[in-house]
């Protein structure tokens, strides 16, 4: 048990990680807080930046999931444990200690989580395939992917509840709530003031932005004169 506790601290702390942050400030001196849609991940990093940034930094947050299960089960964890330990991971991504709790979605860490499962313990791979299913046949379709993002998250707990036992099924459902907790706790952008708190936690939910104009959304400053400078004062 003490492993365990120990595993998850140190997953968060590796999670909490901002690599997005970190080299967005580091080659072009921009905080990526700041631009796009505020979020501290691959995605923003690509669209803000280039993909010769995005690709590599989505591909470590990716890592940072996988990496943490497979030391997980060489500790020789359960399933479930090892969920929980990936779960810790996308928190620290989403929550980062080191940026004051602010971060990412961390669909990247949850992915590298989901997808290393059925590659080094025994258990259905229907739960995994539908998820990266869904993801994968939404984003095309929709030519976006917060939607499909949540279809394919909330597929592994309902999949997994006819395949794997009661415990994995919770584990599953943990990385479904780090994920969508995170999209309904952010703070209203300024953006929304004229929507209603009702519409805005239903944005957030199905499309993980406060208004329906996503390319307004994308392209948006997403805080005021004084958050940057609160943001300033905590890094500096």
């Amino acid at each position: 048990m003490a492993i365990w506790f120990a595993l998850m601290l140190a997953a968060y702390l590796i999670g909490s990680i901002p690599a997005a942050y970190l080299a967005a400030k580091l080659t072009l001196g921009i905080d990526i807080r700041r631009h796009g849609t505020g979020q501290v991940g691959g995605g923003n990093l690509w669209r803000m930046t280039s993909w010769r940034l995005g690709i590599p930094i989505g591909a470590f947050d990716l890592g940072k999931g996988m990496a943490m299960v497979w030391v997980a089960h060489l500790l020789g964890l359960s399933v479930t444990q090892q969920l929980i330990v990936g779960a810790a991971a996308v928190a620290g991504h989403n929550w980062s200690v080191f940026l004051r709790f602010s971060g990412g979605r961390g669909i990247a860490t949850t992915m590298g989580v989901v997808l290393i499962l059925p590659l080094i313990n025994r258990m259905s791979p229907w739960p995994i395939i539908t998820c990266f299913a869904c993801l994968a046949v939404g984003t095309i379709i929709l030519r976006s992917s917060p939607l499909p993002v949540l279809v394919s998250i909330t597929s592994l707990p309902i999949v997994g509840a006819f395949y794997e036992p009661v415990a994995t099924t919770l584990g599953f459902l943990t990385l479904f709530l780090v994920v969508v907790i995170k999209r309904l706790v952010a703070p209203r952008a300024t953006e929304a003031t004229s929507v209603s708190k009702k519409r805005v936690l239903w944005n957030r939910l199905l499309f993980d932005r406060d208004i329906m104009d996503r390319k307004a959304w994308m392209s948006r400053l997403p805080f005021k004169a004084k958050d940057i400078g609160e943001l300033d004062s905590e890094i500096d």
